[in-house]
């Protein structure tokens, strides 16, 4: 009994990794625009729903088309593909691997704590093999998600988790 006074007691952590005042019970996430000049079509929307269904899968919050107690905003400013490691073979210099590097800026807004607000650039990246092109990857419906999964849990975790 003493345990469970401990736990529901603090009423900020949960078990999902989360630190979210108890007041904080809507989000909102608006479109995340893509303004990176490469990048497939589908990325905008890909991404903005990836977004919100981690914040539903992760955390009680209730999702509102806008004015949540915590907001988010924001644009891709980066879809680069480039080789990523360089080897000679036959005297010549070539790919040995290519990466895909995604960058996107943030900006949310808790409106129940302006401290724990922030405007941020995310980065990650993905290596792949030299003969992947990047309409190969673009075409791939794992493939650009693998790198968006990793920006999108560091988001989460520089939001709620305070990580």
């Amino acid at each position: 009994m003493a345990l469970s006074l401990t736990i529901s007691g603090c009423g900020i952590y949960s078990f999902n990794g989360t630190n979210i005042d108890p007041a904080v019970r809507t989000i909102s996430i608006a479109t995340i625009t893509n303004n990176a000049p490469q990048g497939p079509a589908f990325l905008t929307q890909r991404f903005t729903e990836d977004l919100k269904d981690y914040f539903q899968r992760n955390t009680n919050l209730k999702l509102v088309p806008r004015d949540g107690d915590l907001q988010f905003d924001g644009n891709i400013v980066a879809y680069d593909f480039a080789p990523a490691s360089i080897q000679k073979i036959d005297g010549i210099d070539q790919a040995g691997s290519n990466r895909l590097t995604i960058q996107v800026k943030i900006r949310f807004t808790n409106t129940k704590d302006d401290k724990q607000s922030f405007e941020q650039l995310f980065q990650n990246f993905d290596d792949y093999a030299a003969n992947r092109n990047i309409a190969t990857i673009n075409s791939d419906p794992t493939a650009v998600r693998t790198t968006t999964d990793k920006i999108i849990t560091d988001i989460f975790n520089k939001s709620v988790a305070n990580w």
